[in-house]
């Protein structure tokens, strides 16, 4: 469900990356839902595929353009880019959606897999932004949500390269914030704690595998523990995704908006 009405993005162009993942791939519905024309991307092309049908199918209007790229890859992102705004103009509205977990213990981490988490999580999302930050200035408008996480607010057991690219995108959310923000570009985050999705499912997992407990007994404890009784669905991210994008937001700037289910408003 969307509290906006269908045209609030109407004329918009916004580029969603990690679209085949649940946090990404809500929220291209969304915006789709509310009128935005809309370039999905990520690597896994049947998933793709099976999100633009699934918005035709419920909006039988919408423009939804596929793009398959591996983010990592610098001619990758040049193609997406260039494909996108050739097809759907240039890019208003952008959700840096795409991410991965990674890392472990102090003792068991590699350089190499450090380096892969902080340039997917940290470096990637920098470097599109970059690419797409002239033409938002060319039309003194545009709105950027990087997804973040609370991992990025506070420090996790086993999560020494995840935490830290976390806390690194935060950073650059509010430095590049206050420079976007003089040509009309608002740069938000968002933080969600654990998702009901494939790779909140996976954090769930692996903590009860250190405790010797099921996913279904690691999960009802996470449940508990929160004041609001459950983890958060992608959709409710999305939800907040979409909101920060719209001018219903436009005096929010640089901010790294929790979504926790009350487990951290002290933070």
């Amino acid at each position: 469900m969307t509290i906006f009405s269908s045209d609030v993005f109407t004329g918009k162009h916004a580029l969603v990356t990690g679209a085949t993942g649940g946090i990404g791939y809500e929220t291209a519905k969304a915006l789709a839902q509310m009128g935005a024309d809309v370039t999905i991307t990520g690597r896994r092309e049947e998933v793709l595929n099976e999100l633009k049908e699934e918005i035709q199918d419920d909006f039988p209007e919408a423009k939804v353009f596929i793009v398959v790229a591996d983010l990592t890859n610098a001619s990758d992102r040049e193609t997406l880019v260039q494909e996108a705004e050739d097809k759907m103009g240039p890019v208003s509205l952008l959700v840096n959606s795409a991410g991965i977990t990674g890392g472990g213990v102090m003792e068991d981490l590699t350089q190499e897999e450090l380096e892969k988490v902080m340039h997917v999580n940290f470096t990637v999302p920098i470097l599109l932004t970059q690419q797409i930050y002239e033409s938002m200035k060319k039309n003194k408008e545009g709105a950027i949500v990087n997804v973040s996480s609370l991992s990025g607010l506070r420090g996790t057991y086993g999560g020494t390269a995840y935490t830290g690219s976390k806390f690194a995108l935060n950073a650059f959310t509010q430095s590049f914030g206050l420079e976007a923000i003089e040509h009309n570009i608002r740069v938000n985050a968002v933080c969600p704690g654990y998702v009901d999705t494939k790779m909140g499912r996976d954090g769930i997992r692996r903590k009860g595998e250190r405790e010797n407990r099921s996913f279904e007994e690691q999960l009802k404890i996470e449940n508990a523990n929160l004041p609001s009784g459950r983890i958060s669905t992608a959709r409710e991210v999305a939800n907040t995704i979409t909101f920060l994008l719209t001018d219903a937001a436009e005096n929010v700037v640089g901010e790294a908006v929790k979504i926790s289910g009350g487990s951290v408003m002290g933070l």
